[in-house]
């Protein structure tokens, strides 16, 4: 074999573990449960009457952006309120135009955008959940390059107690984007993932926020203050 023809070799296989990543947020939920729009609160924390420096929506696009080229916020009938948000920390917003489908027709929406750009793969975050920790984000992103070629996602897991759980964001490459895409309308997300799990690899990570289900303000409250004591543990 030529040297002109083991470089190109290389160079082919080093563009496939280097794929062009956006980032997707899930915005487009009705929030019924929270009485308030979830993408809206505020993250960190903070007490009653404190002005607000950041929020759920405006930290997760902030964290996507240091590992993709660029971030999607997929929003709903909640448009109007989000477009400032997305717009002022640099991302993109796309609008589900029937948000009552659920969560799974906001990810074709997302992914949509996605292929539109040219992109070969997302990380997918939801916004019901705080922005998980830098480093399992930087964790996702190199096992997801690293992996063989036969993976086609990486999900974060964590333990609770004696249970693994399954978390956000993930990260998917083009096949599994494919895989949404040729999906029945009747199917979900996690239907996909189970039906194409010998493809997926399931990350440890030393992160509850992956798997913290923010629905109600009983949950925003516990959260709030386990994330509050925290910092107080750190000064």
């Amino acid at each position: 074999m030529s040297l002109a023809r083991d470089t190109t070799l290389w160079y082919l296989q080093g563009m496939a573990l280097s794929p062009s990543i956006c980032g997707v947020v899930l915005a487009a939920g009705f929030s019924t449960r929270m009485g308030r729009d979830k993408a809206l609160l505020p993250w960190p924390p903070v007490a009653e009457g404190t002005p607000v420096a950041n929020t759920f929506l405006g930290a997760t696009i902030d964290l996507l952006q240091a590992h993709t080229d660029l971030v999607i916020v997929v929003a709903g009938k909640n448009a109007p309120t989000l477009t400032p948000v997305a717009y002022a920390h640099g991302a993109f917003l796309v609008v589900n135009r029937q948000p009552e489908r659920g969560q799974f027709s906001s990810l074709l929406v997302g992914l949509q955008e996605v292929l539109n750009h040219g992109r070969d793969a997302a990380f997918v975050a939801l916004i019901d959940r705080p922005p998980v920790l830098p480093r399992t984000l930087k964790q996702l992103h190199q096992a997801f390059l690293d992996a063989d070629p036969n993976i086609w996602a990486v999900i974060p897991e964590v333990k609770r107690g004696e249970e693994l759980v399954h978390g956000h964001p993930i990260l998917i490459g083009r096949e599994m984007i494919e895989a949404f895409h040729h999906a029945p309308q009747e199917a979900t997300a996690r239907d996909i993932e189970h039906e194409y799990q010998k493809h997926v690899l399931y990350l440890p990570v030393d992160d509850a926020r992956v798997a913290a289900n923010i629905d109600t303000p009983e949950d925003y409250a516990r959260l709030s203050q386990a994330e509050m004591i925290s910092s107080e543990k750190q000064f």
